[in-house]
C-alpha cells in the first residue's frame, strides 16, 4: 500500500516522496469523501449524546490525526460512534460533561495499558452474537430517543418513558421540524438506489445540506445547532466527581470495553473489505488510547474505530493512513473556518439521520444468523437488556446466556431414537459429550426401545465417563439377556482416536477405551465393513451431497482426467479436496498407458478419447505412487505369467528409461528416493510421453501433468519440467525427506499389492 511498501526504515524524506509518487492521488480524494460523510455524522452523535455539539467535531479531528497517525490500522477512520451515545449520554446525565471528559481521558490510558499488554486480539473473543445485539440495542435507544426531537420535542431519560410518550408526540406531525427529519430518513432512505454518478456525493452530507437549506429559505422556526462564537471556547479541561466513585469506575470501564470492542471489530471488518490488509490489534488499542485521552482533554467525545467511516474510505481507494489524517485536518479547517454554516443546521434534520443511523444498526443479516446458529435468544436477550436497563447490563447478561448455551451443548448430549425400516430395528444415536449429566435423558429414551429388538447405539461423542459408560453397558447386557441384540457403533471416530491416548495428549474417553480388556464382540455380531460404510453413508454424507448431485443429474463436467494406480491407499478425490463432478478417473494396475497403435486394450484410449472429445477436459493428470507394487514387478527377478504379467509389458518402457540413467530417476536418486520410488517417478514421465502421442490430446493441446503420492507423509509432488524432478506443491513443505528411503518395498516375484 504505497508508502507502506516502501522501507519502514527509510528517511521520512524518502517515504513521503514515495507516497506523493504512489498514493497521493488516492488518499486525497478518499479523505474528502470520508471528511464529508465525518461532518453531519459528528454533530448528530454530539447532540445525541447530550454533549455540546462541538465535541463531535473535536473528537473527529481528534480521531483522524491521532489515531489515524499511531492506530494499527492504516485504512480505518476513527472519531465518535454511535456505539457509545447511549453510554455517553447517561454519564453526561449522571455526573456532567466535564466529569464525562475525564472519564474519555482514564479509559484511554487504559486502552494504552491494554495494548502494551499486547492483548488485542482477546476482546474478540465475546460472542459476535452478544456485539451484534449490543449494536443493535443501541440502535433501538438511539430510534426511541431521536424520534422525540425528529417530532419537535425532547427525547426521555429512559426507554420506558420514550415509548409511553411517543403517541402524544405522533398526534404534533404537523410540525415543521418533524417533515425536515422525515424528509431527511426519506432521502437516505432512496439515496442507495440512484444512479453510481449520483452516490459518488455521500448521501448524509446531500441530507442534512437540503434540509438546511429548506428551513433557512422557508424561514421555518425550529430548533437549530448552537456553536460558541469561539471555537476555541469549547474547549473544556476535564474533572473529577466530587463522589459516586463505584459509579465513576463502573463509567471507566464500560467505555474503555465498549470502544476498544468496536475498534477492534471495525478494524477486522476493514481487514476482510481490503485484500492483503492486515491490521495490528495491539497497536490499534494504543492509537485509540491516545486519541481517547487527548480528545478528553480537549473536551472532545469518546473516539473509536467507525465502521462507516473506515468502509467508506476503503470504497473511495484510500492507499495509506494519510486519508485517515488528512479527514482530520479538513473538518478541523470546517470548524475553525465555517462556524456560521453549522448552526444554520435544524436539529430534526440530524435527529433524522440518527434515527436512519440506528435502524441501520439493526441488521436482518445478523438475526438471521443468530437464528441460524441456534442463537437467537442470545440476540433477543441482549437487545433487551440494553434498551430497557442499561449498556453494560446487557451485554453482561447477553454473555452470561451465551455462555451457559455454550456450556449446555458441551456438557449436554443430545439423545434420540429412531425407528428403522426393518421389523424390530432401533436405532438410539446420542451426540456431544455424554457425560453424568446426561444419563437421566439416556435412560429415559433407551427406556422407549421394546425388549428383544435389535438397537444400533450410533456415539457420536468426543468424550464418555464412566457413569454414563456403566449405564449404558448395564442397559446393553439387561437388554441382550432379555433376547435383544445391541450394535454400538462409535461414528466419527477414526483409527487414531480410538487408540489408546498417549501421555501429554488430551484424553478423549470412548466405548473402545472403556472396553479394553472386555470380551471382544461376537463374529456373528459384526457387520460387514462395506455395509456398514454404505448405511452410514445414507444416514449422514448422501444428504449433503445431494444438492450437487442433483445440478449433475443431468450432464457431467469434470475439469480433468485423472490416471492413477488401482492402489487402495490412493484417494484421487481426496489428495485433490474435489468432490463429485470434478475428476474423470481412470484406475489400473501401475498407472499405466497403452500405446494406442501398439495395442488390443482400448479401455484407457477409449476414456481418454471420450474425456477429450465429448467432456472437454482441459488437463490431463497421470499420478504415480511410492512403493507400488507393480512397479515393484516389474523389475523383480524372473518374468510374471497370466493377464498381469501380460499387462505389465506396458511398463518395459519406463524399466528401460529407468535402468539407462532417466533424468528424473537420477534426480530422484539424489533426493534419496528406493528404486521402487524412482522407477515410479520415471514411469510417470513415460505414461505422459504416450498420452501425447493420442491424436485427441495432440489436436486439443490438453495440459499434461504428473504427480507423486508419498504414501508415508501423504505428500503430493508435481513434476516440474524446468527442474527436470518432483517437487512439492504450492504450499507444501520446502523439503522432504522420503519416508519410504527406509522402507522400500522388496521385489517379491508375482507379488502385487497396489
Amino acid at each position: 500500500m504505497g508508502a507502506a511498501r516502501t522501507d519502514a526504515h527509510a528517511p521520512p524524506h524518502q517515504r513521503l516522496r514515495s507516497w506523493f509518487v504512489e498514493d497521493a492521488r488516492h488518499d486525497l480524494p478518499a479523505s474528502l469523501v470520508v471528511f464529508l460523510v465525518a461532518v453531519p455524522l459528528s454533530l448528530g452523535i454530539a447532540a445525541a449524546s447530550g454533549a455540546p455539539v462541538m465535541a463531535g467535531l473535536i473528537a473527529a479531528v481528534i480521531g483522524g490525526i491521532v489515531a489515524g497517525s499511531l492506530g494499527g490500522s492504516a485504512l480505518q477512520v476513527s472519531g465518535p460512534a454511535a456505539g457509545l451515545t447511549v453510554v455517553v449520554a447517561g454519564l453526561v446525565s449522571q455526573f456532567g460533561w466535564a466529569v464525562t471528559c475525564a472519564i474519555t481521558v482514564i479509559a484511554g490510558a487504559l486502552q494504552l495499558l491494554l495494548g502494551a499488554c499486547r492483548i488485542g486480539r482477546a476482546a474478540l473473543a465475546i460472542s459476535p452474537t452478544v456485539v451484534h445485539a449490543m449494536l443493535a440495542g443501541i440502535g433501538v435507544t438511539i430510534v426511541l430517543g431521536q424520534l422525540h426531537v425528529l417530532l419537535g420535542g425532547a427525547a426521555g431519560s429512559s426507554a420506558w418513558e420514550n415509548i409511553s410518550e411517543l403517541p402524544a408526540q405522533l398526534l404534533g406531525l404537523h410540525s415543521p421540524a418533524a417533515f425536515i427529519g422525515l424528509g431527511v430518513i426519506l432521502l437516505l432512505l432512496v439515496w442507495p438506489k440512484l444512479p453510481a454518478k449520483v452516490r459518488a456525493v455521500p448521501g448524509p452530507l446531500v441530507a442534512i445540506t437540503l434540509a438546511t437549506a429548506v428551513a433557512g429559505l422557508a424561514a421555518l422556526q425550529v430548533a437549530r445547532v448552537d456553536l460558541p462564537d469561539n471555537p476555541l471556547s469549547a474547549i473544556s479541561l476535564p474533572s473529577l466527581p466530587e463522589g459516586q466513585w463505584g459509579a465513576f469506575a463502573l463509567g471507566v470501564v464500560t467505555m474503555t470495553i465498549i470502544a476498544s470492542v468496536e475498534s477492534l471489530l471495525s478494524a477486522v471488518s476493514v481487514d476482510k473489505m481490503r485484500e492483503g490488509h492486515r491490521s495490528n490489534l495491539d497497536r490499534e488499542l494504543i492509537g485509540q488510547g491516545s486519541a481517547n485521552m487527548a480528545s478528553g482533554l480537549l473536551g472532545g467525545l469518546p473516539v473509536t474505530g467507525v465502521i462507516v467511516r473506515s468502509s467508506t474510505n476503503v470504497r473511495a481507494g484510500a492507499r495509506t493512513r494519510a486519508s485517515a489524517v488528512m479527514h482530520g485536518v479538513w473538518v478541523l479547517l470546517f470548524t475553525a473556518l465555517l462556524v456560521g454554516l453549522v448552526e444554520q443546521v435544524p436539529m430534526a434534520a440530524l435527529a433524522g439521520l440518527l434515527v436512519h443511523i440506528g435502524l441501520a444498526l439493526v441488521k436482518p443479516d445478523d438475526i438471521r444468523a443468530a437464528r441460524r446458529h441456534g442463537e437467537l435468544h442470545v440476540y433477543v436477550i441482549t437487545v433487551l437488556g440494553v434498551v430497557f436497563l442499561n449498556l453494560l447490563e446487557g451485554v453482561l447478561i447477553g454473555v452470561a446466556v451465551a455462555v451457559l448455551g455454550m456450556l449446555r451443548r458441551v456438557v449436554w448430549a443430545r439423545v434420540r431414537v429412531e425407528k428403522d425400516d426393518a421389523p424390530d430395528h432401533y436405532s438410539v444415536i446420542v451426540e456431544g459429550t455424554l457425560s453424568f449429566l446426561s444419563v437421566p435423558r439416556l435412560s429415559r429414551v433407551l427406556a422407549q426401545v421394546p425388549e428383544g429388538a435389535h438397537v444400533d447405539v450410533e456415539l457420536v461423542v468426543d468424550y464418555l465417563d464412566h457413569a454414563a459408560y456403566e449405564h449404558l453397558a448395564t442397559w446393553k447386557a439387561t437388554h441382550t439377556g432379555a433376547g435383544g441384540t445391541v450394535v454400538v457403533d462409535e461414528v466419527g471416530l477414526g483409527t487414531e482416536q480410538r487408540s489408546a491416548p498417549k501421555p501429554g495428549n488430551r484424553v478423549f474417553l470412548a466405548w473402545s477405551q472403556w472396553q479394553e480388556g472386555e470380551p471382544e464382540i461376537p463374529a456373528q455380531t459384526r457387520r460387514d465393513p462395506l455395509v456398514e460404510g454404505a448405511r452410514e453413508y445414507h444416514k449422514r454424507s448422501a444428504q449433503m451431497i445431494r444438492p450437487q448431485l442433483e445440478k449433475l443429474a443431468s450432464s457431467q463436467a469434470p475439469h480433468a482426467l485423472f490416471l492413477t494406480c488401482a492402489d487402495s491407499r490412493i484417494v484421487p478425490n481426496v489428495i485433490t479436496t474435489s468432490g463429485p463432478g470434478d475428476l474423470f478417473t481412470i484406475r489400473n494396475v501401475g498407472n499405466l498407458v497403452p500405446r494406442h497403435n501398439e495395442s488390443d486394450d482400448q479401455s484407457v484410449h477409449a476414456a481418454v478419447q471420450y474425456a477429450v472429445d465429448n467432456l472437454d477436459v482441459s488437463t490431463i493428470v497421470v499420478c504415480g505412487h511410492s512403493r507400488c507394487g507393480a512397479m515393484t514387478a516389474a523389475i523383480a527377478d524372473g518374468a510374471l505369467d497370466g493377464p498381469v504379467g501380460k499387462w505389465l509389458r506396458w511398463a518395459e518402457t519406463s524399466v528401460r528409461a529407468w535402468r539407462a540413467g532417466h533424468v528424473l530417476g537420477r534426480a530422484a536418486a539424489d533426493d534419496g528416493w528406493s528404486e521402487i520410488d524412482q522407477l515410479a517417478m520415471v514411469n510417470v514421465a513415460v505414461q505422459l510421453e504416450s498420452l501425447s502421442e493420442f491424436p485427441e490430446v495432440r489436436e486439443a493441446e490438453v495440459k499434461l501433468v504428473g504427480l507423486f503420492f508419498d504414501i508415508p507423509t501423504g505428500t503430493l509432488l508435481m513434476l516440474d519440467a524446468g527442474a527436470e524432478r518432483f517437487t512439492p506443491m504450492p504450499g507444501g513443505r520446502a523439503s522432504l525427506v522420503p519416508a519410504s528411503t527406509n522402507g522400500a518395498a522388496t521385489p517379491v516375484t508375482g507379488v502385487i499389492t497396489g
